[in-house]
């Protein structure tokens, strides 16, 4: 296979659980350009040496008109080493919603931008 390049998906649970899944991605970054959403964001952080932590409530719903939100951990943008940056801040609990390292050709978001919160959330036609 030779991809122009990759989307990593969402997924469930604590991504420090799937160590096997940070290696197979530690394969491909560098070699094309990556995407990441919500789990596979916080996978990246982690590649990228980032660490993640569980959050005291999480982010549920779509509570802002940004995209919509559900996940349990997030990454502390402190640990991230320099040359990766935080391109996207949560307005309210400051968490990363977003990484980018450029070098790399990486980008991620914790939320999910494919969505349409609201009303039409749910309807296929509107998404």
């Amino acid at each position: 296979m030779n991809p122009d390049g990759v989307l990593f998906s969402n997924g469930r649970g604590d991504p420090a659980a799937v160590p096997y899944a940070v290696e197979t991605v530690k394969e491909i970054i560098g070699k094309v350009p990556v995407f990441g959403i919500c789990m596979a964001h916080q996978l990246l952080g982690q590649v990228l040496g980032g660490k993640t932590f569980k959050m005291k409530f999480g982010h549920h719903g779509g509570n802002l008109q940004l995209g919509t939100f559900n996940h349990n951990y997030a990454i502390d943008p402190a640990s991230l080493p320099v040359g990766v940056e935080v391109t996207h801040i949560n307005l309210n609990d400051k968490s990363c919603a977003g990484l980018a390292c450029p070098e790399l050709k990486l980008m991620s978001l914790q939320y999910h931008p494919e969505s349409s919160p609201g009303p039409h959330d749910s309807d296929p036609s509107k998404n």
